[in-house]
């Protein structure tokens, strides 16, 4: 009888253990879920945020193109581009643009805030006022030599006619070979290195150029091989140019 007993209270015990341990695993497993949608939800929660914070500004407007400043970071843009950031050019005229965030749509004009987070002390500065068509041109130099530039931020690097070129004494021949579209079809361009390119106070160093053969461009075009070494906005309708250091 004694042993009996004994036995039935030992499979009690076990039956009691496989209850706790079963309880004790649903316990677990709630617990995991419980953390996983909390993770989830924050991870979300996040991402909104992020996009939420997504801050662009107008910098500058041209007809199918213009520089926004996304996230402190300036973007010279064309219309159906997309950034790197996810903010698409959907339409680009000298009053306003229009860009996709995010899958919305909106219409944007020159920020009010243009000017804010430049600091003129100690730094030279250019102001250039716009042409009758928009256009913004003012006279520089290129290795010393006197040119007129127009400011063209759909420009990836400068770009000078083979006529100009000759005129100011630049040697291209020796160049990288390529071929470069024109209103006029596909010409031969030269890449090369300028020693030195000047707009009023600012001169930079080491600046890349296209030399396109030909008498196109009239203008030597101010492309972003240089605008983008230095800070850009509009006050007022005139385009301030400010070296960065």
């Amino acid at each position: 009888m004694v042993v009996d007993l004994t036995r039935e209270f030992a499979r009690i015990v076990k039956r009691l253990k496989v209850s706790v341990c079963l309880m004790c695993s649903a316990f677990v497993l709630r617990s995991a879920f419980v953390l996983l949608r909390t993770v989830l939800l924050v991870l979300t929660v996040l991402c909104s945020t992020s996009a939420l914070a997504q801050q662009v500004e107008v910098r500058l407007l041209f007809k199918g193109s213009a520089v926004l400043e996304i996230d402190g970071k300036h973007r010279t843009v064309k219309e159906g581009k997309t950034t790197p950031e996810g903010v698409t050019l959907v339409e680009a005229t000298s009053k306003y643009v229009v860009v996709d965030i995010n899958g919305k749509r909106e219409k944007l004009v020159l920020s009010r805030r243009v000017g804010g987070t430049y600091k003129d002390a100690g730094k030279s500065t250019v102001r250039i006022a716009s042409s009758a068509y928009g256009h913004y041109v003012t006279g520089g130099q290129i290795n010393r030599r006197s040119v007129q530039f127009m400011v063209d931020t759909g420009a990836t690097s400068i770009s000078l006619s083979s006529v100009a070129a000759e005129r100011i004494g630049l040697s291209y021949s020796n160049g990288e070979q390529m071929r470069v579209g024109t209103a006029n079809g596909n010409v031969t361009g030269y890449r090369v290195l300028l020693s030195s390119v000047s707009v009023g106070s600012i001169s930079l160093t080491n600046i890349e150029a296209i030399v396109i053969e030909g008498e196109f461009p009239e203008d030597v075009l101010l492309g972003n091989s240089f605008l983008s070494r230095v800070e850009m906005k509009v006050d007022q309708g005139v385009l301030v140019l400010q070296a960065k250091y």
